[in-house]
């Protein structure tokens, strides 16, 4: 058992030698936020990363506790092209239910662990600004695309060691609206402004796979040229096109490398991070 653990460790010490000082952008969602034994993982994987030295900032989602609400409520869900119709009514509830119960309810987490973390929203400081996204012949209502970036309250918080938890809502460029970003995408302009080493977004599969149907076709690293290619012929599809498209956005501004991880999974983060093997799937603009 001791020497496993050693064993364990001195393959770690490398990357953590690696990243230390290292920005570091945690999209944090699904069956992750829900499984207590998972969530309890994921504050542990946060804080030790943390601990030695890696600038971690965590980006929630909150789809199920949103839905929750809304059904309490009465109110009836409609999505297009795979986004939440946001309403004024929605979007209070978004905005109630993010930005206060599931962004504090993380931040409460990560104290009672042992670390130190304040939560924001992005009406915070103006962090995040956008526009109302507009796509061809949908409406959308109050949902966001992300215009600019104000990353200057991270960079204090990250200096004095403490872990921002960001929650995905967004100052309305102009009309002063709050406006509902989808959370992938947050994280990918966060990382991107922040010039940092890595996006890792935690998801409910295992990454990208070449079949879908054989759970050992897991891609474990690819270009993001290569990534196109996969898109182009259909590999990848569905649901798992937005977050390549984010984790491709992150690249195009200057992210290192980007990581769909399987957030079921106890402790994955620090297994991608920290082992030879990983867990999920890397993504890095430089040709292998």
């Amino acid at each position: 058992m001791k020497n496993s653990l050693i064993s364990v460790l001195i393959q770690a010490l490398p990357y953590m030698q690696q990243y230390r000082g290292k920005t570091m952008v945690v999209k944090y969602g699904g069956n992750a936020m829900i499984n207590g034994d998972i969530k309890a993982a994921v504050i542990q994987d946060v804080i030790l990363m943390a601990c030695i030295g890696i600038r971690t900032i965590l980006v929630h989602g909150g789809g199920p506790e949103i839905e929750a609400m809304l059904n309490a409520v009465g109110k009836e869900s409609h999505f297009v092209q795979g986004l939440r119709y946001t309403d004024a009514d929605t979007m209070e509830i978004v905005q109630m239910v993010l930005c206060g119960k599931v962004n504090k309810d993380i931040v409460s987490l990560i104290q009672q662990a042992g670390g130190r973390a304040v939560g924001l929203c992005g009406i915070d400081g103006a962090m995040l600004q956008a526009e109302r996204l507009h796509t061809a012949g949908e409406d959308l209502g109050l949902v966001g695309e992300i215009k600019a970036v104000d990353t200057s309250m991270l960079k204090v918080l990250l200096d004095s060691g403490v872990i921002p938890v960001v929650s995905s809502v967004a100052l309305g460029v102009g009309a002063g609206q709050v406006l509902n970003i989808n959370a992938d995408s947050a994280a990918a302009e966060l990382a991107g402004a922040m010039g940092a080493e890595k996006l890792i977004l935690m998801t409910d599969v295992q990454g990208l796979l070449r079949d879908v149907q054989d759970p050992d076709s897991l891609i474990k690293a690819i270009t993001r040229t290569e990534l196109e290619g996969l898109k182009k012929h259909g590999i990848v599809s569905k649901g798992m096109i937005p977050k390549v498209d984010c984790c491709g956005l992150a690249l195009d501004k200057g992210v290192r490398k980007a990581h769909i991880i399987d957030g079921r999974l106890p402790h994955s983060l620090l297994i991608e991070l920290f082992t030879d093997e990983g867990i999920g799937t890397m993504i890095e603009n430089s040709e292998k």
